[in-house]
């Protein structure tokens, strides 16, 4: 056992007492700050996240270039998390992939060899089948990190060091945009044209106080790796871009293919045999998987949603080609179009977040111009560093030229010295005026070395050092020059991405969409009879065709019917509860009565407690009359009880130990209401009395002292009350003198006529 020494220091000295809330924070805000700058935002010079950056570093130090071999992508994804990026083998490798893949990356900075992945949504093989190599663009991207341009930082462990970020001229934030989610912030950027990106770099470097709308002329907005159509007005996108947020809508890309000129056809239309035609799709949006979507429209085929298309088919080989059948010849092909953007990911919108880091790694969200004088701004920067640190090579070369030219002056009696003296650097120091770095290259050089000193060669290598020592000194004396020179360096890059080369080409449209065509997705429905079953315990569903209502109807064991009646698919149900609320479902989406059908509270958000009073169709102009168990109501237009979501629509108002009790149909015709209550007295009284309203408590239909009210229907005066009798008979009773029960609205009422249900029942 270790004996303590009273020196030795106590261990819970080092216990900070410090109040849980306040230590709580302040290491949650060192977690948060970690993350929002150094994990998901990109930098503004370089446009890389810190792991992009380290793999594109390691596959630089594994001499992964762009004309060499390719290497297993497991080497580089060990080399990534061993020396520079301690986190899972997985998310690096998946943040390699990425950077491969021509649907994600607009201007891929990774080659892959081997199977990296596809636009249908399969995932790469494992990293120890795949092999990769840095492409052209990267290397670009990665150009002067050994010219002194950028600094340097120790890795993680300290043992090597990696770039803070690249130097490269390449806009890799613009032109490849980036997306990531931070803690309490995140960023979305889609990628661009670099020929675009230039062009509007130039505008602002000749005019530092360029409008935003002059920059717009010329950078139209994203294009992207998928290609497809963005369908914003230039003024919406502009309006994005100069806040540096928004939303712009993609859509996919009808067409049948490009023409000799290399332009796409626009309708999508092909044209069969018999005047039947098809549509083509040629392009998807940015982010959409080709297989989901593909599933999502065979489900609107399966589920009748879409009933004007037949089927869709994918004839995609290294170009995307998707087939959609319509039902028929006759069908409109742009409202085909209209309801698949509507109802699928053909449409998509991306949110525009030009959240960035700059260049003291603060994050921000910057608007177009703001953003280029900022990239500018640090490749001026990574210019200037550029020269300084070539003057510094001038500087030293030129060191060593002089003495080369005195050593080739006296070369005979350096020879000497070196031959007999024993220390012969000390003393062609002193005769001969040389610096330690003079001598010491003398003394190292090789002997047939001498030979080469020529002192033409040498005079001339040092007349073009002086020259190139002059102009570099103007180029940090003058910020005209710098801006010159960075243009020079610009244009050269645009014509290596010009819109005339495969890569450069703009890929994405920018074409406002036409105005929306108004039109109502009810009407695709297939129009078909279905009897529709609820049962009292909630469970619903829907036969085909038109049953007899008091069939042989199966439910579950302690269930048994409540409600059913014919409809048709195109109607819409209100379901009214007890609690006041109604909610409603399209006849076309219940189940089917092969089984017991499906709890609908599956459907809609009804409350546990309440209870289902009545499921009615919905009529457009039709009304309803409602009444609470306590004899208050009014009547309601069917118009506004539709609900649009799963909450439903509150309708009336209710409180503890009142319910909705009864609601029943107003027949056009009817003029009257008959009301009974629970002590079996009728009242009978103008339906012009009852107020229409679309929301509330209603007025008192039938004053009670006891009990509430029964059951209420409206009628026609002179076709009289007409009820059930009793038995098996089926027969039905009418009382035409109804003057006798015929009062005010509110009124206590007399017993009903002889022969009326005991149960008080209509």
């Amino acid at each position: 056992m270790a004996i303590t020494k009273d020196t030795d220091p106590d261990p819970f000295d080092a216990i900070v007492d410090a109040p849980f809330d306040s230590a709580l924070s302040e290491r949650y805000l060192v977690y948060a700050l970690s993350t929002i700058t150094a994990r998901s935002l990109p930098d503004l010079r370089d446009g890389l996240k810190p792991v992009h950056r380290r793999l594109l570093w390691a596959m630089r130090q594994l001499k992964l270039d762009a004309n060499g071999a390719f290497k297993k992508s497991a080497r580089v994804v060990g080399d990534v998390i061993g020396k520079y990026h301690p986190h899972g083998d997985q998310s690096v490798y998946d943040a390699m992939v990425r950077l491969a893949q021509d649907f994600a990356l607009r201007y891929p900075l990774v080659e892959g060899q081997g199977n990296f992945g596809n636009i249908d949504g399969d995932n790469a093989a494992a990293y120890r089948y795949t092999e990769a190599r840095l492409t052209r663009t990267a290397m670009r991207l990665m150009s002067g990190l050994e010219d002194g341009t950028v600094d340097f930082h120790p890795t993680y462990n300290g043992e090597d060091e990696e770039p803070d970020i690249f130097p490269g001229l390449f806009p890799n934030l613009l032109a490849n945009g980036s997306s990531g989610i931070a803690v309490g912030m995140a960023t979305n950027i889609p990628s661009h044209n670099v020929a675009e990106i230039v062009d509007a770099t130039l505008l602002l470097i000749d005019n530092p106080a360029v409008e935003h709308e002059q920059l717009m002329e010329v950078f139209h907005g994203p294009d992207l790796p998928t290609g497809g159509v963005v369908v914003e007005s230039p003024a919406a996108i502009s309006a994005a871009y100069a806040s540096g947020r928004g939303a712009i809508r993609v859509r996919a890309r009808f067409s049948t293919g490009r023409d000799a000129d290399g332009n796409w056809e626009e309708t999508g239309i092909e044209k069969l045999g018999g005047g039947q035609w098809q549509l083509v799709i040629s392009e998807i949006p940015y982010q959409v998987q080709k297989g989901k979507l593909i599933e999502q429209i065979a489900q609107l085929i399966a589920d009748k949603k879409l009933p004007i298309l037949e089927d869709v088919r994918d004839e995609s080989d290294e170009q995307i080609r998707l087939v959609l059948v319509p039902k028929s010849r006759n069908i409109d092909p742009d409202l085909l179009k209209e309801s698949l953007y509507r109802l699928t990911d053909l449409e998509n919108r991306f949110g525009l977040n030009l959240n960035v880091l700059d260049a003291r790694r603060t994050p921000g969200v910057l608007g177009l111009k703001l953003l280029l004088q900022e990239w500018v701004i640090s490749q001026i920067d990574i210019l200037l560093r550029r020269s300084r640190y070539r003057l510094e090579k001038i500087a030293a070369r030129l060191e060593l030229v002089g003495g080369y030219i005195i050593a080739y002056l006296n070369l005979d009696r350096i020879i000497e010295i070196i031959r007999t003296e024993d220390e012969p650097k000390p003393v062609m120091m002193a005769e001969f005026d040389l610096t330690d770095r003079q001598a010491e290259a003398i003394l190292n050089m090789r002997l047939r070395s001498l030979r080469k000193l020529e002192e033409m060669e040498l005079r001339k290598e040092l007349d073009d050092l002086v020259a190139e020592q002059e102009e570099l000194q103007k180029l940090l004396d003058s910020p005209a020059k710098q801006r010159t020179r960075l243009k020079r360096d610009l244009n050269a890059l645009r014509k290596e991405y010009a819109e005339d080369t495969p890569l450069g080409r703009r890929r994405t449209t920018i074409a406002e969409a036409a105005p929306t065509r108004e039109f109502s997705m009810d009407a695709m429905i297939e129009k078909e009879p279905v009897t529709v079953i609820l049962s009292a315990k909630g469970w619903i569903r829907a036969a085909k065709g038109h049953l007899a209502l008091d069939g042989d109807f199966k439910f579950k064991e302690g269930d048994g019917p409540a409600h059913a009646f014919h409809c048709q698919t195109t109607d819409k149900l209100l379901v009214a509860v007890d609690n006041g609320r109604f909610y409603t479902l399209g006849a076309d989406k219940l189940p089917g009565a092969r089984g017991f059908g499906e709890p609908i509270r599956t459907m809609v958000d009804i409350d546990p407690e309440a209870q289902i009073v009545d499921v009615v169709i919905y009529k457009a102009k039709g009304q309803l009359l409602l009444a609470a168990n306590t004899g208050r109501g009014f009547a309601a237009e069917m118009d506004e009880l539709l609900a649009e979501t799963r909450k439903g629509r509150g309708v009336v108002s209710t409180k503890p130990g009142v319910k909705l009790a009864v609601v029943r149909e107003i027949a056009p015709e009817h003029d009257h209401v008959a009301v009974i209550g629970d002590n079996r007295k009728l009242v009978l009284f103008a339906l012009s009395e009852v107020p229409l309203l679309a929301k509330g408590q209603g007025v008192t239909l039938q004053r009670y002292k006891d009990g509430g009210m029964a059951d209420l229907v409206t009628l026609k005066l002179e076709d009289g009350l007409s009820w059930t009798m009793g038995g098996d008979t089926g027969r039905t009773r009418t009382e035409k003198d109804l003057l006798p029960w015929k009062v005010a609205r509110g009124a206590a009422g007399r017993l009903p006529p002889n022969g009326f249900p005991r149960d008080n029942k209509f």
